[in-house]
C-alpha cells in the first residue's frame, strides 16, 4: 500500500506543474519538465524495494535503452500531429514505442554502452523532428476548467496500469516499460488538441532535450544502487535535475507570453 501514492500522485503532479509552466514560458519547457524520470524513478525504486539491488541495476540499464523508444515516440508524435488528430497520433506513437521496446528486448549491453546508444538515438531524433512554425502572437485561448483535473486523472490511470503490469515482469521488461511515455503522452495529446501541430513539435523538442537528464538518472542508478542502495536514487534525481537545468539554461523561456 505504501507505493500507491507514488503511482497515483507523483506523475499527475508533474503533468499539472509542467502544464502550468508551459502556459507561462512555452511548450518547449513543458516537454523538458515532463521528461524528468517522475514515472520511471518510482518504478525503479519500487523494483529495488521489492526485488533487490541486482534487479534494480539491471532494470535501470534497460530503462536507458527504453529512452530510445521515448525518442522514437517524440519523432512519431511530432510528425503525425501534422496529419492526424490527437487520438490517432497518440495511438500511433504509443504503438511505435511498443514496437521499439520489443526490438530492444533482444539487446543486452552494459549501462555505459546503453547510455551511448541512447545519446546517439536522441541526437538523431532531434534532427528528424519537423520544423515548427513560428509561435503565433495572437491571444491564446483560455483552457476549459476541466483541463488540469482531466490531465491528472488520465495520467494517474495510465501510471497505475503501466506500473502494475511491469511489476509482474522481469528486470529487462520492467526497465523497458519504466520510461513508457505515460505523462508525456498525456501532455502531448492535450497540447495537440488545444494548440496544434507547431506547439506539439516544440513540446517534443523539449522532451528530447530532457532525455539527457533522464539518461543521467538511469546510468547513475544502474552503477550506484549496489553500493549505495536507496541513496543511489537521490543521487540520480539530483543529477537529472542538474543536467536539465544546465541544458535548458540557454533556452529563452522568458520571452514566451503567459498561456491561460
Amino acid at each position: 500500500m505504501e507505493i500507491l501514492p507514488l503511482k497515483l500522485f507523483l506523475a499527475p503532479l508533474l503533468v499539472v506543474a509542467s502544464t502550468l509552466a508551459g502556459r507561462r514560458w512555452g511548450p518547449h519547457l513543458t516537454g523538458v519538465l515532463v521528461a524528468l524520470p517522475i514515472v520511471a524513478g518510482p518504478i525503479l525504486f519500487i523494483s529495488y524495494r521489492g526485488h533487490g539491488a541486482d534487479f534494480a541495476a539491471s532494470a535501470a540499464t534497460s530503462s536507458l535503452l527504453g529512452l530510445v523508444s521515448l525518442a522514437a515516440f517524440a519523432v512519431v508524435f511530432a510528425r503525425a500531429s501534422g496529419r492526424f488528430g490527437w487520438f490517432a497520433t497518440s495511438a500511433l506513437s504509443c504503438a511505435a514505442v511498443l514496437v521499439v521496446d520489443v526490438l530492444l528486448s533482444f539487446v543486452h549491453v552494459t549501462a555505459p554502452v546503453a547510455l551511448v546508444i541512447t545519446l546517439l538515438a536522441t541526437t538523431v531524433a532531434a534532427r528528424l523532428l519537423p520544423s515548427a512554425e513560428p509561435e503565433p502572437r495572437d491571444e491564446p485561448r483560455r483552457p476549459p476548467s476541466w483541463d488540469l483535473p482531466g490531465r491528472a486523472v488520465v495520467t494517474a490511470v495510465l501510471v497505475f496500469a503501466v506500473t502494475t503490469a511491469s511489476g509482474a515482469l522481469g528486470p529487462q521488461w520492467t526497465g523497458l516499460l519504466a520510461p513508457f511515455p505515460v505523462a508525456t503522452s498525456v501532455v502531448a495529446a492535450f497540447v495537440h488538441a488545444q494548440h496544434g501541430s507547431a506547439a506539439t513539435t516544440r513540446t517534443m523538442a523539449g522532451v528530447l532535450k530532457g532525455l539527457f537528464g533522464f539518461g543521467a538518472f538511469c546510468v547513475l542508478v544502474a552503477g550506484l544502487v549496489r553500493p549505495l542502495g536507496g541513496a543511489a536514487f537521490v543521487v540520480g534525481a539530483v543529477a537529472a535535475v542538474g543536467v536539465q537545468l544546465a541544458r535548458n539554461s540557454g533556452h529563452p523561456v522568458g520571452r514566451h507570453r503567459p498561456h491561460g
